[in-house]
Parts: C-alpha cells; structure tokens; sequence
C-alpha cells in the first residue's frame, strides 16, 4: 500500500483521498469548509471541537450527513487519533495546541485551509492568486483589489481572511479570472506550497504577539515569528513583489524571500515615486513600474480624492491594491473606477456625526496600536477613546508620537490600564478617565466623558488599538454602540 505521507507530499485534488484519514481541527467557517471539500473527495473525515454549541451541532449533523465523524464538547481534541494522516487546522489554533502538538510529533502534517484549497485547486482550476497581508488594511486593500479587478471586465473574488474561504469560490459555477486573496499571519504560518501570482506586505507592526509568545518565547521571538510568517506570503511569487517605501522590514522580506525568476520588486510610496514604484504627484496616484518608458514617464491611474476616506494610510492602501492590479494587466482607468465605485464597509475612519464644531469618528477597527496611529495621524486635536485586549503590545510610541494631539483620554476595557500607564509615561499633562465598568455599557459612559472634554474643532476618535473580544463580539459591534451612544449624547444636548 502507498504510504500516506509519500502522496500527501505532493497532494492535489485528484490524489487517492478515499485512501486519506483526515482530521479537521476547529468547526469554524474554515473548518467547516475545508472538511465538507474532503468528504466530497471521498476523504474518511473526523472533525474535532471543544465547543459545543447550537452553531456547531447544526454544521455537525450538515457533515454527519455527508458522513463525515463529529466530535463536540470539552475535551473533543485532547487526543489525536493514532490513525491520522494528516491534520486541517484552524488558523486561530496555536502550534503547541495539544492536538497540534501531538500531530507534529507524530509528523502528521498540518495544513491550514488556505494549503488544503491551493491544493485543490490542482490541476485543473487553477486560479491566479493576488495576496494582501500586513498588519493593518489588508481588507479594505482586497476590497479595492478586487474592486479594481472588476472594474476591467474580470471575474474576480474577494476570498480568504476576508471572511469568505477560497474553498468555497472554488466551488463557485464561475469560471474565476483571479482571486484577491486577504491571508493573516495565521493563515500563512499553516502554509507551505503557495505560490502566488503576486503578492503584497502592507506594513508591518507588533501585533498578535499573545498567539506567538507562549510557544516562541519572549516578545522579541514572538515579533520574529509573526514577521517571517507575513514573509511567506512572497514565497514562489511569479510575477510582483509589492513593498511599503516608508517601511523597510517589508522590503526586506522581499530581498530574502525565494520567488520564481524575473519576478519584481515594486514598491508604494505617498512621494514621488522612483523607478518601479506606484506614488503620488500633484494628488494623482501614479505608476513608474508597470509602463514601457518608466524611467521617463509615470502614469496617472486615479485621483487621491478617489481614495475614500482619504487618509495617507487609506492612500498607501489603494497604492498597493493598484500594483497587484497593474501586476496582473489591469488598466489605469480601471484603477481609478474601482476605487470610485467602492463602498467599504463602515468603522474604518468613519464619521458618525459632526455637532457644535465636533467631528465624532468610528474607527474600531483599529484593533491594535499601528491602525489606531493610522487614524490619529489624520487629525490636529483628539479627545482619544481607546482600550480593549492589547494583545501583548505597547503604547510607548503611539502616545509619544501623538501626545500633542491629545486634548484627553478616554480609556476602557480589560487591558486600560496599559494604555493609562503609556500616557502617565509620556504625555502627564493629558486628562485621562478611566472607564471601570466591564460590560457594554462601558461604551455610553466613555462617550459621555469624551462629550464634556470636546470643544469646536476637535474629533472624538473611537481608536482603541485594541480587540473588541473582551466585552463585544466584534469591533463592528463596538462600533455600533459608539455611534448609539454618540446619538444618545446629541439628544441629550438636544
């Protein structure tokens, strides 16, 4: 008999999956994907999930019925079946998990379902990726991507982080031109055979540091681990590898990374631009690497008032989405009307109201100190709401670079006191209000007090640099309750 390990090497969808006993760590979205994809290949399935709730019993019975094994409730992945071939992992799942750990003892392989769909994709439906990765704006840098790719006439899909599983598109009765795919760090750690037509680093900052300290060490391993798995995302790139001017560690990663040969470097800037690089001139964003007389010329591909909302980090965004587009034969014209004809979704930057000189902004899905400075960046004077789960990062240089701005601090959720000891540090002569409560309604106490802080001229930023998991279920729910809570606020002042 064949051994298991021998083809699962080189895996495609057309490999003996009837042969392959697979378990599916996690009945999340992925998970639940990725092992209805392998029953449907003939794969004997086992999905295992320490959580039971009505959700998971629900897709539980759906692969039940497909015949595939189910095994909820505490516990449920203590042990790795000694029979297991091969191991499909959620990407939320840490490498020392027990039943991950068990795996790479064994050495079972462990994929991720973004290798378990570039797998399937072989050999006959492939699909051309374009890969979005960074700390901050990875989905509003698909969402443009795909925009744009739209806007050429191509049969394009936003897939991955971005909330919708590649699996699932590949299943789609379209016959897809490309993809634009969003991959979190999690997402490329559990890769190993991808090889994208191009891809891009956004920028990189300390962030998810709790995922990667307790099995890498201490904070400085933990940043290294989390940085070389953004860097996968260049592996085998075909054609562009598309970097941040302003921030050299994602060039870096381009000069290390080992890519297919003839492939570039393209790099965005919110300057002029040099040779092979996107960047802006005179408020139009421009491209110096994919036209025949670069050294001499740049072409104009939109307007920087076609970016909304026009903020320089939301620009640096739409110049990196324009060169995996013009990397893949997009024209400028389709550059400008993608971003023209893109609605993103709300609590990036979003302003909820404007009353009495006051601008109110939702930004809550600035879940970590670099997008919280993104936003800042973009106003003069702030009384500040921030707090939440930091992660295991640190507020030192985001309150140093923006103390001048603050006129006050508003600080909530289980993790304030980090932020109140970085402001204590360097800016004391800020007025901080330390939120207590530790419930929503959190939220409606904090406005109240960003309310008696703010005079004509300033912006109350919802920013927490923080998750939303300690009290919401997501940072559009924190951001839904800012924007209540402002209303409530108006009414008040009536």
């Amino acid at each position: 008999m064949t051994n298991q390990l021998d083809w699962l090497t080189t895996a495609d969808r057309r490999s003996p999956w009837q042969r392959a006993r697979v378990v599916v760590a996690g009945l999340g979205t992925s998970g639940f994907t990725a092992a209805d994809a392998l029953l449907e290949l003939g794969a004997d399935v086992l999905v295992l999930d320490d959580a039971e709730n009505d959700l998971n019993r629900d897709k539980g019975t759906l692969l039940e019925h497909l015949d595939g094994r189910v095994r909820l409730g505490p516990g449920a992945s203590a042990q790795l079946p000694a029979d297991a071939d091969l191991v499909i992992t959620s990407p939320g799942w840490r490498p020392d998990n027990t039943l991950l750990a068990q795996a790479a003892a064994r050495g079972v392989p462990i994929w991720g379902d973004v290798e378990l769909a570039w797998r399937l994709m072989h050999p006959d439906r492939v699909v051309p990726w374009l890969g979005v990765t960074g700390t901050n704006g990875k989905t509003t840098t698909t969402q443009m991507l795909d925009s744009m790719l739209r806007a050429a006439g191509l049969r394009s899909a936003a897939v991955g982080n971005i909330g919708r599983p590649i699996i699932e598109a590949l299943n789609d009765d379209v016959p897809y031109d490309v993809f634009a795919v969003e991959l979190s760090s999690f997402q490329l750690h559990w890769t190993s055979s991808i090889e994208l037509h191009s891809a891009a680093v956004l920028n990189l900052h300390p962030d998810h540091l709790e995922w990667y300290g307790p099995w890498l060490g201490g904070a400085d391993e933990a940043m290294r681990g989390y940085r070389d798995d953004k860097a996968r995302i260049y592996h085998m790139v075909r054609h562009s590898c598309v970097y941040n001017v302003a921030e050299p560690q994602t060039e870096h990663m381009v000069e290390e990374a080992e890519v297919v040969e003839g492939a570039r470097a393209i790099g965005f800037t919110l300057e002029i631009p040099a040779v092979s690089m996107l960047g802006v001139v005179d408020d139009l964003l421009v491209d110096r690497a994919f036209v025949p007389q670069r050294r001499d010329s740049a072409l104009p591909l939109a307007s920087v008032s076609d970016v909304q909302p026009n903020a320089p980090h939301n620009i640096e965004n739409a110049l990196a989405a324009a060169a995996l587009a013009r990397s893949f034969g997009v024209p400028a014209g389709a550059v400008a009307a993608g971003l023209r004809t893109l609605h993103l979704g709300g609590h990036r930057i979003q302003t909820v109201a404007q009353t009495g000189g006051v601008r109110w902004v939702d930004d809550s899905k600035a879940t970590n100190p670099h997008a919280a400075n993104a936003s800042m960046r973009a106003f003069d004077s702030i009384v500040w709401i921030a707090g939440g789960q930091t992660k295991g990062t640190t507020f030192d240089d985001l309150v140093t670079t923006h103390a001048g701005r603050l006129r006050a601090a508003v600080l909530l959720g289980v993790d304030r006191a980090v932020i109140a000891e970085a402001l204590a540090r360097h800016a004391p002569q800020v007025p901080v209000v330390v939120i207590d409560r530790p419930d929503t309604g959190a939220m409606a106490e904090a406005v109240e007090a960003a309310a008696r802080f703010a005079r004509p001229g300033d912006t109350v930023l919802l920013a927490p640099g923080s998750a939303s998991r300690d009290m919401w279920t997501g940072y559009d729910a924190r951001g839904d309750d800012f924007a209540a809570a402002v209303k409530a606020v108006q009414r008040k002042e009536g």
